[in-house]
């Protein structure tokens, strides 16, 4: 069944309140951002899958054959699995919000979901995503509101292929909002702060 197919935690929301999809990164798992989404959003539910994939024992999302290359056919096959398990979690909870935050690894799952289901999400933070490869053009990706923060010294997410990403998602005409910090791959409190602002701007 698509909304057991991953190990997960998830919390129903109150009522008006929204549902948040969260997304660790290469060897975090559900619980990773449970608890910074409880701080910001109380009231919402959560639904926080465990990546399927292991990478020398690092629960990941899909597989990579070397630091920044993808297998596009494995990616290609868990972004619709993935989609399909939002699909039946979003299902049981109609007439709410649905909000997606993933981080590296997770901020690229979450992406590659966008880019082939941009309806799912009301809006969508993708932290340090590493995207190699310029999307498909998707016009309904407009409306989107999706947050992009990261490191411009961020050595496994180049500053370059940020911004590639950025301006490819308005170029769809989503509304997209920027943030970075000196550092590299590590979250800072900027992010943080800017996290809370986007997602309880509701």
């Amino acid at each position: 069944m698509s909304r057991d197919s991953y190990q997960h935690f998830a919390r129903t929301p109150a009522a008006g309140a929204p549902l948040v999809f969260t997304f660790h990164g290469t060897g975090g798992d559900e619980h990773q951002f449970t608890g910074l989404v409880h701080q910001i959003l109380p009231q919402a539910g959560i639904v926080s899958p465990r990546g399927d994939v292991s990478e020398h024992g690092a629960n990941r999302f899909f597989r990579r054959t070397g630091e920044g290359v993808y297998d596009m056919a494995d990616l290609a096959l868990r972004t619709r699995k993935m989609t399909d398990f939002i699909r039946a979690h979003k299902a049981e909870n109609p007439d709410t919000p649905i909000y997606g935050l993933g981080y590296s690894n997770g901020a690229n799952i979450l992406a590659s979901v966008l880019f082939d289901a941009p309806k799912l999400f009301d809006r969508a933070v993708l932290m340090h995503p590493l995207i190699p490869w310029t999307p498909a053009p998707n016009p309904a990706l407009r409306g989107r509101k999706i947050l992009v923060t990261a490191g411009r010294r961020d050595p496994i997410c180049p500053l370059p292929l940020t911004e590639a990403l950025a301006s490819y998602l308005e170029g769809q005409g989503a509304a997209v909002e920027r943030v970075l910090h000196d550092g590299g791959h590590e979250v800072r409190q900027p992010e943080i702060d800017a996290i809370t602002a986007f997602l309880a701007d509701g």
